[in-house]
């Protein structure tokens, strides 16, 4: 009898086991299915992302590169208004530099201008021979009398100053028509220019050399050797 109970009781345990194990199979499977499938959506979306970042970054590599100015246009531009070339080949950092320039030239034409102006007037006033006419005595050095002044002396000094300004004061204008020039010279090359490719490879070297010599007038010395690579 015991020995019934027993192996009845080994039965017993031996099912429940099974079951229990045919049971927990399924739930490892699915738990693992579960995992593999949440592991594959997220590396499709981080896929999914890089492709679309690969996609915009093409975009606007193909949409900077499909930019070319047109010569003709930069030209028009630049000499309709100091700087539009420069702004529609997007060389905004020269706009400081083409400013700057038009800037000081601006203040020595006005500058020079002023002094020429007052020297001119006081020369004029000084040998047209009126006495009602003193705009010279505006221009009398500090600490002297304009009536004892020696007049010949001081139109001959007014002269060479009105001179000197007036010199300077064109030069600027020059100097300007010539920066207007060159900022549209500049607006043309930069447009024809504007995909021209500048290899990386382009540089220089500096170091110190000996030189030898194979005769003997001469002996050895030191040098610097320059060497371009391109």
């Amino acid at each position: 009898m015991k020995k019934r109970q027993i192996v009845w009781l080994f039965s017993l345990l031996a099912t429940l086991a099974l079951q229990a194990q045919t049971v927990s199979v399924p739930q490892r499977q699915t738990a693992d299915t579960v995992r593999q499938n949440a592991s594959r959506d997220v590396i499709q979306q981080k896929t999914d992302s890089i492709i679309a970042a690969e996609g915009k970054i093409d975009t606007l590599a193909i949409g900077k590169k499909d930019f070319k100015p047109n010569p003709k246009m930069a030209v028009i531009l630049a000499a309709s208004f100091p700087g539009l070339g420069q702004v529609y080949n997007r060389k905004y950092w020269k706009l400081p530099i083409l400013y700057g320039g038009f800037i000081g030239f601006s203040y020595a034409i006005s500058w020079n201008n002023k002094y020429y102006q007052l020297y001119f007037d006081g020369y004029k006033s000084l040998i047209d021979g009126d006495p009602k006419t003193n705009e010279w005595h505006n221009v009398v050095p500090y600490g002297q009398d304009p009536a004892t002044i020696d007049q010949t002396w001081f139109a001959d000094v007014l002269k060479r100053r009105k001179d000197f300004y007036r010199r300077f004061r064109d030069l600027s204008i020059i100097g300007t028509v010539a920066l207007y020039g060159l900022s549209i010279v500049d607006a043309y090359v930069d447009a024809q220019l504007f995909d021209f490719d500048i290899s990386t490879d382009l540089s220089m070297r500096v170091e110190p050399a000996f030189i030898m010599r194979s005769n003997n007038f001469t002996g050895n010395a030191l040098g610097i050797q320059c060497s371009l690579n391109f």
